[in-house]
């Protein structure tokens, strides 16, 4: 059986030879490891995972968006700006991979500021070419194909914005909040009808819409903003291709908002954390309508814990998560500079004697 075959099988919620498994990225101080330990660059082949990505080429354009961070006091020789013109500034005191967002419409209450803000050009077709002949020879290898659009909506948005100044604006300003979202949405609409067209298999999107012990924002204030947008999302990839799965990612504890995701056309929930919910729960009552990816906790069991938690946890999630199918096995999260070698490693031998069915 191929990864492809596999994976597919799995999501569809029936049982394959083994559990599909995936690679989360790693830290900058985790890949370290990895490399120095491994002898090797790419923890995808080494650790054998049936899934892997496609993605924009990078841009051949750059904005001005100094202008918005000047006059801030911002020390501009250590800021830095992605593409979507959020700028960074990593701590003088660590080597660890956190930053410091800086937004740069956070003072702005004017809608043409954000009528007019300078938005990456994923339209042009240079950043996008490559995906059908990159899926077709992933395909060929007999991987599984996975398209890059996490922080798809409102984590994107927040960031231009300012986060305290967005979760205001959605009382207060929703004019503005709009018109950023809708910008944003068209942008990932026609992402996924192209994703979908080069034959990917699934979807990665999701926010962090939720934290610790429940979500962010209200249910009420994600069905105003962000439902009906994911919906159209989702809508724009299946018309091209009706059988494409959506992963749908938020972090923490989403529960209150699995079902409705669920009617608008998700099809797998990432990433399952155990430290905020119970994947053998999720699993009992979720599990007859979608599929789960990821369930293995990076806050614990895998920087902290010993080898024999790691193949006990990987047990677990097998019994419990993994049972009759629906599920990709993989870490929650990027793996933390903490985690050493010994327990990565452990992770994915403990896959190996304990995810096949």
């Amino acid at each position: 059986m191929t990864s492809r075959e596999r994976f597919l099988i799995a999501m569809a919620r029936e049982i394959p030879d083994r559990v599909p498994r995936a690679i989360t990225g790693l830290t900058p101080k985790a890949e370290e490891t990895f490399k120095k330990n491994a002898g090797s660059a790419n923890p995808a082949d080494f650790f054998n995972s049936d899934v892997r990505g496609i993605g924009y080429a990078p841009s051949k354009k750059n904005p001005d968006y100094k202008k918005y961070f000047e006059g801030r006091g911002l020390n501009m020789e250590r800021l830095t700006m992605d593409e979507f013109g959020v700028g960074h500034i990593k701590s003088e005191h660590t080597d660890l991979h956190y930053t410091h967002f800086i937004s740069p419409l956070k003072d702005s209450n004017n809608l043409n500021d954000f009528i007019n803000y300078p938005l990456p050009d994923f339209d042009e077709p240079y950043r996008s070419a490559h995906w059908a002949e990159e899926t077709a020879a992933l395909h060929k290898k007999g991987f599984a194909v996975s398209a890059s659009m996490e922080m798809t909506l409102f984590e994107k948005a927040w960031q231009i914005r300012g986060f305290e100044e967005f979760l205001i604006d959605m009382r207060e300003n929703p004019d503005i909040i709009n018109c950023l979202l809708d910008r944003i949405l068209a942008m990932r609409i026609r992402g996924a009808e192209l994703y979908a067209r080069a034959d990917a298999d699934v979807i990665m999107t999701g926010d962090d819409v939720s934290m610790q012990t429940g979500m962010i924002i209200s249910p009420e204030l994600w069905r105003q903003y962000f439902k009906h947008r994911m919906a159209d999302i989702i809508s724009a990839a299946k018309r091209v291709k009706p059988g494409i799965h959506i992963c749908y990612h938020s972090d923490g504890n989403p529960v209150e908002i699995y079902d409705e995701l669920i009617d608008i056309g998700v099809t797998i929930l990432n990433p399952v954390q155990p430290e905020c919910v119970d994947p053998a729960a999720v699993k009992k009552q979720y599990g007859n309508r979608v599929s789960f990816w990821g369930a293995f906790g990076i806050q614990h069991t895998l920087p902290f814990g010993s080898v024999q938690d790691i193949r006990d946890e990987v047990k677990l999630r097998m019994e419990t998560i993994g049972k009759g199918g629906g599920y990709v096995i993989g870490a929650t999260h990027s793996i933390a500079p903490e985690v050493t070698w010994e327990n990565l490693k452990a992770l994915y031998d403990a896959i190996d004697e304990f995810g096949n069915y």
